[in-house]
């Protein structure tokens, strides 16, 4: 099953924000730096230390959030939230992102990652979205 999450972009302060999170819902926090994965051949080193991707679960919260890491496009207010939805099959998502991207932008499309399926868009009426599922 696909689920729907809030998917919050930080410019450099997501470590903190989150851990902030965590110290009023509670729960679970895993935070993945960009030196801990593959992806840091790709990154420049700068950003190394930034936030890959962290989760923050905990009840009644269900938190995704990442650092800025788009040295090509850059943060203003409106494009720093999103919804995310992750889980489900392959063919689910790839539905999904085909309905949601109908008249709209896809900024990244749906392929495949280290980490999984993955792509993004902005939808006709700019909401962002992105795509997540580790299903083959």
């Amino acid at each position: 099953m696909t689920t729907l999450t809030p998917y919050l972009l930080f410019e450099g302060n997501c470590r903190q924000a989150m851990e902030f999170y965590k110290s009023c819902f509670g729960g679970e926090l895993i935070l993945t730096a960009v030196k801990d994965t593959p992806e840091k051949n790709r990154i420049p080193a700068s950003q190394h230390d930034k936030i890959l991707n962290a989760r923050l679960t905990a009840s009644g919260a269900d938190i995704s959030a990442s650092d800025w890491l788009r040295p090509d496009r850059t943060p203003v207010r409106g494009n720093t939230a999103c919804l995310f939805l992750s889980g489900g099959t392959t063919q689910e998502l790839k539905s999904l992102f085909e309905k949601l991207s109908q008249g709209g932008e896809v900024t990244d499309p749906l392929s495949q990652q280290f980490f999984g399926m993955y792509g993004a868009l902005n939808d006709q009426f700019g909401v962002r979205w992105m795509f997540h599922t580790q299903a083959k």
